[in-house]
């Protein structure tokens, strides 16, 4: 491991690339290896143990390709074996639950926090559990969207439909009066502008994505694993289990690049 080595991710399909997005802001000289398991998404609805399988499977791939730090870009990931990720690989691995939690403890006014999220993560408790950790005043409301990722990886956000299906979803919790609504998926914020339209101008809309980016660069500096190469320099590359084509309809307008995504078929 050396520090001209890349950072690798992993999600269940498209949601990590948000993440990949301010990797790419904040840390511009870093190569990116990025696994979506877009043959086997979605996560939400799976067992914990089975998520925790596909990705550790994922995690030992995504070794093979010479990385120096690895983020789990999936909440359903993270909430089913972050710290039995950490303790089975020696290379440091980081998820996006807590930088989520941290910027919404930051942004609330009223102590009303509330978390979308897919039926794994939000049936995990992890949010709450973190949450209440920070500061045990907090009130927190949950609720699962587990449409949500189906709509952002089928390219149907701009459908007239899924503004009635945010809205169903949605309601508890504008109902419940949170001023921080913590998107915990990372499909989620791909489809921000619909879920602040039914949520209102007075919610403030968190995604892990810079928190997690941030942690990365310091975990990084720390260590002295920083890339010093100038960042035009930089090539990205970009697998998945399942077809590349719907992977790169929805990526490269998200990145503004045309990406070289490969087929990898895990068993």
């Amino acid at each position: 491991m050396n520090s001209n080595h890349a950072i690798g991710l992993l999600d269940s399909g498209v949601g990590g690339l948000t993440v990949v997005q301010e990797i790419m802001k904040q840390l511009p000289q870093e190569k990116i290896v990025y696994f979506g398991d877009t043959a086997r998404m979605p996560y939400g609805p799976r067992p914990q143990e089975q998520v925790r399988g596909f990705a550790s499977q994922i995690i030992h791939f995504l070794i093979t390709q010479e990385v120096k730090l690895i983020i789990v870009a999936c909440n359903t990931a993270t909430a089913a074996g972050l710290p039995f990720y950490q303790k089975e690989f020696s290379l440091p691995i980081i998820g996006v639950i807590e930088p989520g939690v941290r910027a919404a403890l930051r942004q609330t006014r009223t102590k009303k926090i509330g978390v979308i999220g897919t039926p794994g993560t939000i049936d995990s408790k992890a949010y709450e559990e973190s949450i209440k950790r920070h500061d045990p005043t907090v009130q927190v409301y949950s609720q699962a969207c587990p449409l949500f990722v189906l709509i952002v990886e089928n390219g149907l956000v701009e459908n007239p439909e899924t503004i009635c299906v945010a809205e169903e979803y949605l309601r508890p919790l504008r109902e419940a009066g949170v001023d921080v609504l913590i998107l915990g998926c990372t499909h989620y914020p791909l489809m921000s502008h619909v879920i602040g339209k039914v949520m209102g101008p007075g919610v403030t809309l968190i995604s892990s994505a810079a928190e997690t980016a941030l942690e990365a660069k310091n975990i990084l500096a720390r260590e002295n694993m920083l890339r010093q190469a100038a960042p035009e320099k930089v090539k990205h590359r970009f697998f998945v289990s399942g077809n590349p084509a719907p992977f790169n309809a929805i990526g490269e307008p998200l990145l503004q690049s045309s990406l070289a995504t490969y087929q990898v078929l895990l068993t």
